[in-house]
């Protein structure tokens, strides 16, 4: 049992609640947050009198070699160390000899672990934006090429009035661009630096926050010790959004999956992204969007279980709060494979585009259309709402479509109808008439294609900041 204290204790500690306490198994991924603000701490420490040269140095060179060695797997995390920390020390002290004990001066485990993990997950903040970017791009793509593209729009999941692809893709894109828009805001609201907070009272030693703090590109330190190390919101806040990415992913999903089956074909999913039966030959599932909607709820559960965690905790540190790492790390994941497969399954996808556009004009979705016909030649809203419903029940005995009646039929129902109608009601010009900011019309759909033109180019330009810090 490798751990940083024992001083105060004369017995030993039971096998069972070493195990039990111990989260080497899961906080073994931190190691290179964990180098990466002990070499911060190390050198903040040297600039202030606290550390010699030559002891910073023999310990970043010491650091560097586990972070090199454990990435390269000639040195392996193993359970005999009871969390990452007691495993860097530990390792770090074996290799340099008394420098490496130096290293935790003027830190505790509190702030040292609060830090790790805001540094862990302010990084997958930005590889999740980056999953996002990939997705949007897929989407633009998608609405670019399909300005034309006909298809019925539904409310209650019934055909309501025409639409373009492109018109419903870009709901999608508004929705994930939300998402890239709350993850940029909770990467401004937690980076602050909470190591020198101690245990959770602060030091006497003379630590520069604030150096500490721009070593690893925070935005200053944090403000108060105690919350320093008792704050979980901003891993709550990224769990939210993340829970919301994955509500728009399945929302996503679903409609895939209704547009795959037989009854709707406006998609074939490709070969790469779908699986067949094991006894029934004739079936293409769409797997991926079906796994895409079940993972949902299992990163529902990580924000309701660290939630459910952090609701009765006083303050400040307590170690009910080590269970914010499993539950986050698995959601992380999962949102990560995702987006990534679901942008791969959308990427290769295929739109029937005649089916779709065949569905509007069997759905009566230019019956609203058709009853504007009537009102712009005087007869009263309701009334042509009236006559319109007639037809449709017309229609409906007849298993025809508005358009494809003959003037004689149309005029039996209101004589107000005249040749022109055909054109008027056309999916073409249902959908082109409307040009309200937001609406399918190509030239207001143009100017949003634009606008997320701009977004994406904006946002690339983000990425590539970010990286180089």
């Amino acid at each position: 049992m490798a751990q940083l204290w024992g001083g105060r204790f004369t017995g030993k500690t039971d096998q069972m609640v070493y195990d039990f306490n111990a989260s080497i198994t899961f906080d073994k991924r931190l190691f290179k947050q964990d180098i990466e603000g002990s070499i911060a701490h190390v050198i903040m420490l040297a600039r202030q009198g606290i550390l010699t040269g030559g002891e910073k140095d023999s310990i970043i060179k010491g650091l560097t070699g586990i972070r090199n060695d454990v990435e390269e797997g000639r040195l392996s995390i193993t359970g005999e160390y009871e969390d990452i920390h007691s495993f860097v020390e530990a390792v770090l002290t074996e290799r340099i000899g008394e420098a490496g004990k130096k290293l935790h001066t003027g830190r505790s485990r509190n702030d040292q672990v609060a830090l790790d993990m805001k540094l862990y997950t302010r990084l997958e903040v930005l590889n999740v934006t980056e999953c996002l970017r990939e997705l949007l791009e897929t989407l633009l793509r998608i609405m670019e090429g399909n300005l034309a593209t006909y298809m019925p729009g539904f409310t209650h999941l019934q055909k309501a009035q025409p639409t373009t692809l492109a018109h419903h893709m870009g709901a999608y894109f508004e929705m994930f661009k939300r998402d890239v828009l709350r993850l940029q805001d909770i990467y401004k609201r937690m980076n602050y630096c909470p190591l020198g907070s101690g245990a959770f009272a602060g030091t006497t030693y003379p630590l520069d926050r604030d150096y500490t703090s721009s070593l690893m590109g925070f935005e200053g330190p944090t403000l108060n010790s105690m919350d320093s190390v008792a704050d979980r919101d901003y891993l709550i806040e990224f769990l939210a959004a993340l829970s919301t990415i994955m509500m728009h992913l399945s929302r996503f999903s679903e409609e895939i999956i209704i547009w795959n089956s037989n009854e709707y074909r406006f998609v074939e999913i490709d070969d790469g992204f779908s699986t067949g039966s094991s006894i029934m030959p004739q079936k293409k599932n769409p797997d991926i969007a079906e796994l895409v909607r079940g993972k949902t709820g299992r990163v529902y559960g990580a924000l309701m279980s660290l939630l459910t965690t952090m609701k009765g905790i006083p303050l400040a540190y307590n170690k009910d709060m080590q269970e914010d790492k499993e539950v986050a790390f698995d959601a992380i994941d999962t949102v990560k494979s995702c987006l990534i497969l679901f942008n791969g399954m959308l990427s290769t996808i295929r739109f029937n585009h005649k089916v779709m556009e065949q569905s509007a004009m069997r759905g009566f979705t230019n019956a609203t259309d058709a009853a504007d016909y009537l009102v712009n030649r005087s007869v009263p809203f309701r009334d042509a709402h009236e006559i319109i419903g007639r037809l449709v029940l017309y229609c409906l005995e007849k298993n025809t479509s508005i358009d494809a009646l003959s003037l004689e039929e149309l005029k039996e129902i209101s004589p107000v109808f005249e040749a022109d109608v055909y054109e008027a009601i056309s999916l073409k010009t249902c959908v082109e008439k409307r040009l309200t900011v937001g609406a399918p019309g190509r030239e207001a759909m143009e100017d949003v294609i634009g606008k997320n033109r701009e977004f994406l180019k904006a946002l690339s330009e983000d990425t590539n900041v970010n990286n180089e810090e």
